[in-house]
């Protein structure tokens, strides 16, 4: 570690009262907005299969959302530092969680399934052991306990 520390600081309000606060499990709204400084407010909600709102983000969208963005950031640093020319990223993570007799849930894994296209003479194979490399620098994968596998498919344009 360089010694280097970062703060993330965030405001999360629950918006989901519906006047009777949570009197009983059905008598509120999973809705909450996230909001940070300067940025668009994101509405949440939690899953469906938890009385949650599907037109909001949950938080487990937002965890697959953020290793996938994490992954394709750090591997669009390594193509540029690489001399590979990316001209399209496009990803379709699937995240997988399960829930015990009581109710608590725990991701088993997610899986990157990125497509990326490539412009120029590039070696396809140097540029899929890049995903490899950003696996390793993703900070966000590095910090959770469940398996991230990626799954890449290169093409070049030209």
């Amino acid at each position: 570690m360089s010694g280097r520390t970062h703060r993330y600081e965030i405001g999360l309000a629950w918006t989901g009262n519906d006047g009777k606060g949570t009197a009983d499990y059905r008598a509120y709204r999973r809705d909450h907005e996230i909001t940070a400084a300067g940025k668009a407010t994101l509405a949440g909600s939690s899953d469906p299969a938890f009385r949650g709102d599907r037109t909001r983000w949950n938080p487990e969208e937002l965890l697959v959302a953020a290793i996938a963005s994490c992954h394709m950031l750090w591997f669009l640093h390594l193509a540029s530092d690489a001399g590979i020319v990316v001209t399209d990223y496009r990803d379709q993570p699937r995240g997988t969680m399960a829930e015990d007799e009581d109710g608590a849930g725990r991701f088993t894994e997610i899986v990157l399934h990125p497509a990326v296209t490539v412009s120029g003479d590039v070696d396809l194979a140097k540029a899929e052991r890049l995903h490899h490399q950003a696996h390793e620098k993703c900070f966000i994968a590095n910090s959770v306990n469940f398996p991230v596998r990626c799954e890449p498919v290169l093409r070049n344009e030209a």
